[in-house]
């Protein structure tokens, strides 16, 4: 927990934004660190052997429909979708099954997972990369095609598309908001996916419209990226340009900031009329919908001081993190922490052999790294000052600290977003996030009980 603000040491000259008129209260202005914002994106070669989790989404994981010794190729389903909030996952490259075991996994640490190893051919699945006609296709077969492809949010959460792409009925949708502020420091998958594939974008978002009957579609781009903003306008889509602020791309402040409409404790996007998609999954449903092509890949981030060469990389998904780092070079030295996700987000790996999965925006190496000591709580308030939900972060902490899980429900510990802001202004230094986060989890733990 402590190494939490050493990952962070980088964002050294801090700005603390409060909006006090429209767009959403607290935030802040991390140094931006993007690098790698100019790299166009590199092809990673497919991997000798990927391990590819059952769980790579919220929900249900997929329940494993192959074998130990089966032949695979790109594109077979190796587990289904188990219930309706779950989501199919595919072979990403041509193979053999050597292993179907635990393994180790960037956000729950291990989980079931297929070990493939290649044949060294790149053979596609029947059907999958032709051309398809999806104009005249109905709303239940555009979402049905994006359910047995595997589309989850590629902004980090990972929810399964599908589901979100059906509201009740009396949740009626108006304005469909297409996120691409990528507010994480570092990261620019998401920049460079709006520069090189803009149309592949702006078909998946319209496919979205269509699906939901959005009359409004707007994209959201920060003002740092505004050559992508320019690119997507030319193409005939409305974009509005909202100012840098961390986190902007959360979907509840970017709702606030676009339409100045809260969404409830508890609620949803939907219960305001609202829906939210990240640029990277209206490609990747477009790519399901015109080539039956499943989520086998995804567009990454490689940064840090501890690589030798920052990239933007499209990687199969099972392959393993350090084939994606000797890619970029290897090692600067010896790396003090690998870090899953952006700097504020981010989780730190126990292991350079875990995999790149649909949720992985980046992966951060660090090797220079100063671990600051943990103090006692000031009562400054900056945590609440800069909180994006209005939460009173020090006030939780001190409840979940004394194991008073109940107080901390009450106080609003189910309603974190878990960015980090809280911690990151802490003169104390308290991991305030992580303990935000173990709190979450004991709640629901006990809830369940």
């Amino acid at each position: 927990m402590k190494e939490y603000h050493a990952i962070l040491d980088y964002s050294c000259n801090l700005t603390i934004l409060t909006s006090m008129i429209r767009g959403f209260a607290g935030g802040v202005h991390p140094v931006e660190l993007k690098f790698t914002e100019d790299h166009p994106i590199e092809v990673v070669p497919f991997p000798k052997r990927v391990v590819i989790p059952f769980s790579q989404h919220i929900g249900k994981p997929a329940k494993p429909v192959v074998q130990v010794n089966d032949e695979v190729k790109i594109g077979t389903m190796i587990g289904e979708a188990d219930g309706f909030v779950s989501s199919p996952v595919h072979a990403s490259i041509s193979g053999k099954v050597v292993k179907i075991d635990m393994f180790p996994h960037p956000v729950l640490g291990s989980s079931l997972g297929c070990m493939i190893e290649s044949t060294n051919g790149e053979e596609w699945e029947q059907g999958v990369k032709e051309k398809y006609d999806y104009e005249k296709l109905s709303v239940k077969e555009l979402v049905g095609l994006i359910q047995n492809a595997g589309i989850v949010g590629l902004g980090g959460a990972a929810f399964p598309t599908h589901v979100k792409l059906s509201p009740p009925e009396n949740k009626p949708i108006e304005t469909l908001i297409i996120n691409g502020c990528e507010c994480e420091p570092m990261l620019t998958a998401d920049h460079r996916l709006m520069l090189e594939y803009p149309i592949g974008i702006i078909e998946g978002a319209r496919l979205f419209q269509k699906i939901v009957g959005a009359r409004t579609l707007v994209f959201a781009v920060e003002d740092n990226k505004k050559d992508a903003a320019d690119i997507l306008r030319r193409e005939g889509v409305t974009v509005q340009v909202l100012k840098t602020k961390y986190p902007q791309g959360a979907e509840k402040q970017l709702i606030k900031t676009i339409m100045n409409r809260e969404v409830p404790r508890g609620g949803l996007p939907m219960d305001v009329g609202c829906l939210v998609h990240n640029v990277g999954t209206c490609y990747a449903a477009f790519q399901a919908v015109q080539f039956r092509k499943p989520l086998i890949d995804r567009v990454m981030t490689m940064t840090g001081d501890g690589i030798k060469e920052a990239k933007n990389l499209l990687v199969r998904i099972g392959t393993p993190a350090i084939d994606v780092i000797n890619f970029c070079g290897g090692y600067t030295g010896t790396p003090r922490v690998i870090i899953s996700g952006g700097p504020m987000m981010g989780i730190a790996q126990c292991s350079e052999n875990v995999p790149v999965i649909k949720g992985t925006s980046g992966i951060i190496v660090r090797e220079k790294l100063h671990i600051e000591k943990e103090g006692p709580c000031v009562r400054c308030s900056a945590c609440v000052d800069v909180c994006p939900m209005g939460l009173m972060p020090t006030d939780i902490y001190k409840y979940i600290a004394g194991k008073k899980f109940d107080k901390a429900k009450e106080y609003g510990v189910l309603d974190c977003i878990e960015c980090g802001c809280c911690a990151y202004v802490c003169p104390a230094r308290i991991p305030l996030v992580h303990y935000l986060k173990y709190g979450k989890s004991e709640v629901w733990r006990r809830s369940k009980k």
